[in-house]
């Protein structure tokens, strides 16, 4: 099964790059805006030392406090680029290029609430690995260094409204750890493998933007601009691994419900199908009724 779900989410991740730039492209700007006039606001004489403004060394708390408040807007606008990107992959939706309401709240706090369960999670298994370590080291050492990786499978697991929200359907934490019974450590180990993609291709970013200077003329503007595609770059590359790879859980459950229903795939493919003619009908009978006014 973990073979399977991981595929699944690279296969899914790998065919809609063009995806993500078209349902993004709004927020892309807004991002490579936003980090410009934050990383023009603290770049010193002398030039950035390193790749971006959000890897410089802290040099005043006013400074540590505007950079606190880059990063939220920055994880603000990443949260709204995966919505875009996961309705568009399940539901084929064509929502306005930017968009915060709701909906983007509520993803929002379903995430603060999976960080909450992922900490809180480690209390216990922490507590019972120092236990254990008082009756044999080596099996308290090993669930030490395990207890992380069962955070993240308990994460996984009730993870699945992340994109429920995205898609406004009210499923629960108790449903999301009722539907992915079974793919608990599949989805755990697929979240790791795509983690380390996510971070790797992050200081692959990292690095052809620091080597960029050897190939560029230097100029302050060229430091600026690549100071503010780092963190739109960064935040990009982590939308497409982690948005990807739970739209492959969302639609791991969605094929379960649909089999103890009894439908086969070619059913439920076919109501896709049929959802999509009728919405390409109500927007052509708009289109016209906007024709007609202007006349």
């Amino acid at each position: 099964m973990f073979i399977t779900v991981l595929e699944r989410s690279l296969s899914l991740a790998q065919h809609n790059i063009g995806t993500l730039l078209r349902t993004g492209w709004a927020y892309i700007l807004l991002l490579v805006a936003l980090n410009f006039a934050i990383g023009g606001g603290l770049m010193p004489e002398s030039g950035f030392k390193t790749v971006s403004y959000m890897t410089e060394p802290v040099a005043a708390v006013d400074e540590g406090a505007l950079r606190l408040l880059a990063a939220v807007a920055n994880l603000l606008v990443g949260f709204s680029i995966a919505i875009a990107y996961i309705r568009k992959i399940l539901i084929d939706a064509r929502d306005f290029p930017v968009t915060f309401g709701g909906r983007t709240l509520r993803v929002i706090l379903n995430q603060i609430v999976l960080a909450l369960i992922g900490l809180l999670s480690l209390i216990p298994l922490a507590i019972v690995a120092l236990l254990l370590a008082a009756v044999t080291a080596g099996a308290g050492l090993l669930l030490f260094f395990l207890a992380p990786f069962i955070a993240l499978m308990v994460v996984q697991r009730f993870s699945v409204i992340l994109p429920a929200a995205a898609l406004d359907d009210p499923l629960t934490l108790k449903e999301s750890w009722r539907a992915t019974s079974g793919l608990g450590w599949a989805m755990a180990f697929s979240a790791l493998v795509m983690s380390l993609l996510a971070g790797f291709l992050v200081f692959a970013w990292a690095l052809l933007l620091g080597i960029s200077d050897g190939l560029l003329p230097a100029s302050v503007l060229w430091q600026q601009i690549r100071s503010a595609v780092f963190p739109m770059g960064t935040m990009l590359i982590l939308v497409w691994a982690f948005a990807s790879l739970h739209a492959t859980f969302y639609g791991l459950i969605r094929e379960r419900f649909a089999e103890r229903l009894g439908l086969k795939p070619a059913d439920y493919i076919r109501a896709d199908e049929k959802r999509a003619a009728a919405s390409a009908r109500a927007r052509k009978a708009l289109e016209r009724v906007h024709r007609l006014r202007r006349r």
